[in-house]
Formats: structure tokens, C-alpha cells, sequence
């Protein structure tokens, strides 16, 4: 199954060099190349053996899944080993890793906070603060922010709720840039924030900014100025994914009204088809099944779950509905496809339910109580949980059956943040605080 990830080399030494780059200067410093050489590979080696990080939003391969392997196969009955816990502030943004520094985004009053974190202590490295007023009238879910930063090389990309686009330094904090996507392009205003998760591909940002002429845009990291600018759709709370059909690269976006699929080069249309959901809150992420070229997307607002089947014709893409059903509904949760199923929370208001369905008949699998509205994380064979409640769980699923190994309440606050795994640990938060556990063998 071929992969999609971001094309770009996160890992940056001191001084900004990356790995390739302090090879080559060392290799042209001396004729004594070889000892350079071998110092060389030793700093690599050094910086090889960090785990990957969690650079952009859901992780490696944007699809809620890693490589990690040596977690725990239960945990106490208190839990799993509590690294350190900080008190954050107001926000539901997810948490980046990259290098051993955590980035991420609170609020306090009309002020938004960009924070450099120590991934071994939890305390700042930097923090950067600019206005951005915003408040919706659903209180519970508080006025953001709810956008997780990027990381792309020596800068940090975020994105506030009132919809300020920006490029920090990644040592420092400095703003170098910034683009107000609402007040200045013309996006779409959303009942409930801006929440979109910058796309890398190749030298572009890939947003939904929605509204007529730019519902999607690349930017250019370098300095904010637009690569390309298309389409009408009006906006929502999701997130672009990159899918490639029959080797044409397509930004998928689940966008107001419609779900579409553009030409990730040119921003071209390719296909569109129409899914109105209410006040815009399509929040979830489309689910890609290369193998069998199906699209699976989900909202909640009795709008329920949707398979597409997309093939290639030419500069088209012909679109054909598989199946419909109202009784799945995931309302801002991840989505984790395994094979031939998907396994999600579904529900709003009523019972909530861990589901799992099978993706090319649609046909429910099992579903299951015992949590409320749930984030998801697979890695190592084990599904991670965190569900509004504040409850952490570590659980195995299949087709046949969902198997709770672990489960425990460790968060006071709505807990509506898909956690960070970044090897053995594990990174999560509340609406005002952060928490780091070590969900190894030998921690958990």
C-alpha cells in the first residue's frame, strides 16, 4: 500500500544544518575526509536514534497511525507512568514533536499563545503571544484555538480561530509572517472556528480557506504569498488529505457542502460530490483506501457516513456512491482504517459508540458503549483512546470483536485533542492542561 507523507526532511541539527547538509560540509572542509566522514556518521547516529516525530496533524502518514512499537500491553490500574503534567490554557490544539520540543496553542482572553515546550519537562522553551479575538456562543467548547502547529524544517506553521495563518521561527518564536484568511482573502467565517490543518505537498501549504475563488489555497512557506488560488466551496472544520488515484496526486478536502477532489499541483478541479452538512461542521477527516480506490468521510447532524468509489477518466474522475448510512456518525473524532475497516467513535447527543464498519459494504461489524466521544491512535498492534470524558484507554481491535485492556480517568476537562505518540510517549491534553506518559514496556 503505498504511503503519502509530507516530502520534506524535518530533522534539523544545530545551527539549522540538517543531516545531508553537515555530511557534505564536513566531506569538503579537509582532505582528512574520512575522519571527518566518521565523525559525521557518528552526529548522525545520535540524531538518527530520536523516534520519529509528530510534525504535522495525525502524525507521519496524516492518517492517525505509527510505526511505534514497544508499547505496553496493559497498564496499572492507576494508569501509565505519569511523565509530567503542566497546567496550558484555554484550547483543544494539537501537540507537534519534533527534535525533543513539543509546539502547540492556548488562549487566555482575546490573546492566542504559541508555545515551545521541553518534551522531558514539559516547561517552556519560548512562547509567543499575539491578539486574535474570537468567541462563539456554545461556550462548552470554548473559543479555541483548535489547529495543531506544523513543523516544516526551522519554522513552526499555525493556524488561530479567528483564521491567522502564520510562520514562526522555530527557535525563537518570531512571527515572520502572517495571512488573515477570513478579514483579508475573503474565507468563509465558521459558527465555530477555524481549525484547518496545513497539507504539505511538495513546496506548498495546502489550506481551506473556502469562498469564491480560493475554497482552496497553496501557499509558499518562504513568505506567505499564494502559489495558486481555486474553486467556490464554501468551508469547514476538516482537514485536506493527499490521496493519489491512478497516479494523479488529488487534494481531498471535506468541505461546507460538498466533498471534493482537486489536482494537488494546480488546484483543478477533479470531482466534486454534494454533502450538506449543518452549520458547516464537517469536522472529521476523509479516510483514503488505495486498494480498492474508496473514500470514506463522515459527519454528525444526521448526516451520516459515506463510501465513494473514484476512478480516473482522463482529466476527470468519475465518482460513484457505494453506500449511505445515517447510523454512523462521527462528529469530530479521528478515523482509523485497518485493511478492509474503519473504526471510529460514532455519535452527538445520543448513546456514543466505538464502531467498526466495513468499508466496501458499509456493513457494521460491531459497535460498542463504554466511552463518550472518542479521539484514536493505532500503533503497535493497540488502539489508543482518549475520549471527552478525560478517559485514557489502551484497547486491540478486529473485525470480530473490541478487546479494553486498559482504561483509566486522568483528565478533568473536556478532552477533545487526539494525543502525540512520539516512540514510548505519549503527549495528551485537556482543555487546560498538557500531560506526558511514558506508554512503553517498561513505564506502562
Amino acid at each position: 500500500m503505498r504511503r503519502h507523507s509530507p516530502r520534506f526532511d524535518s530533522t534539523v541539527l544545530p545551527y539549522g544544518i540538517k543531516p545531508f547538509q553537515a555530511v557534505r560540509v564536513l566531506w569538503n572542509m579537509t582532505d582528512c575526509r574520512w575522519c571527518f566522514l566518521a565523525a559525521a556518521l557518528v552526529l548522525l547516529g545520535e540524531t538518527t536514534s530520536r523516534p520519529p516525530g509528530w510534525t504535522q496533524w495525525a502524525g507521519p502518514h496524516r492518517d492517525f497511525t505509527s510505526e511505534a512499537t514497544g508499547l505496553a500491553d496493559s497498564w496499572p490500574a492507576t494508569g501509565p507512568r505519569r511523565i509530567w503534567s503542566r497546567p496550558l490554557g484555554e484550547g483543544y490544539s494539537g501537540i507537534a514533536e519534533s527534535g525533543g520540543v513539543l509546539y502547540t496553542m492556548y488562549r487566555r482572553g482575546d490573546v492566542e499563545f504559541v508555545v515551545a515546550a521541553d518534551a522531558e519537562t514539559g516547561k517552556n522553551l519560548w512562547e509567543t503571544n499575539y491578539r486574535e479575538p474570537y468567541q462563539i456562543s456554545y461556550q462548552e467548547a470554548g473559543n479555541g484555538p483548535y489547529a495543531m502547529p506544523l513543523v516544516l524544517g526551522d519554522r513552526v506553521y499555525t493556524v488561530g480561530a479567528a483564521g491567522s495563518f502564520q510562520s514562526l521561527d522555530r527557535k525563537t518564536g518570531k512571527i515572520l509572517w502572517t495571512r488573515r484568511l477570513i478579514q483579508d482573502m475573503g474565507g468563509t467565517p465558521m459558527q465555530f472556528g477555524y481549525s484547518c490543518q496545513p497539507l504539505v505537498y511538495k513546496d506548498n501549504l495546502i489550506m481551506m480557506v473556502g469562498g469564491r475563488g480560493h475554497a482552496i489555497v497553496a501557499f509558499r512557506p518562504k513568505d506567505g504569498s499564494v502559489a495558486w488560488q481555486k474553486q467556490d466551496f464554501a468551508n469547514s472544520n476538516s482537514s485536506p488529505v493527499l490521496i493519489n488515484l491512478d497516479g494523479e496526486d488529488q487534494v481531498v478536502a471535506f468541505m461546507g457542502s460538498d466533498v471534493i477532489g482537486v489536482d494537488a499541483n494546480t488546484g483543478d478541479l477533479r470531482w466534486s460530490f454534494p454533502h450538506n452538512t449543518p452549520y458547516g461542521l464537517a469536522v472529521s477527516m476523509p479516510v483514503w483506501d488505495p486498494e480498492h480506490r474508496l473514500l470514506f468521510f463522515s459527519a454528525a447532524y444526521d448526516t451520516g457516513s459515506y463510501v465513494l468509489e473514484l476512478k480516473r477518466q482522463g482529466a476527470k474522475t468519475a465518482v460513484k456512491q457505494v453506500w449511505k448510512d445515517n447510523h454512523i456518525q462521527v462528529h469530530f473524532g479521528s478515523i482509523i482504517r485497518l485493511g478492509d475497516y474503519v473504526y471510529c467513535s460514532s455519535g452527538r447527543d445520543g448513546p456514543k459508540l466505538l464502531t467498526a464498519v466495513n468499508i466496501k459494504s458499509g456493513k457494521i461489524a460491531w459497535r460498542e458503549r463504554g466511552f463518550a466521544r472518542a479521539s484514536l491512535l493505532y500503533a503497535d498492534g493497540k488502539l489508543i483512546l482518549v475520549d471527552e470524558d478525560g478517559n485514557l484507554a489502551l484497547a486491540r481491535v478486529s473485525p470480530e470483536r473490541l478487546e479494553v485492556i486498559s482504561k483509566v480517568e486522568l483528565l478533568k476537562s473536556n478532552a477533545w485533542t487526539v494525543p502525540t505518540l512520539v516512540g514510548t510517549r505519549l503527549y495528551v491534553r485537556d482543555r487546560h492542561d498538557m500531560m506526558a506518559f511514558d506508554i512503553g514496556k517498561a513505564g506502562g
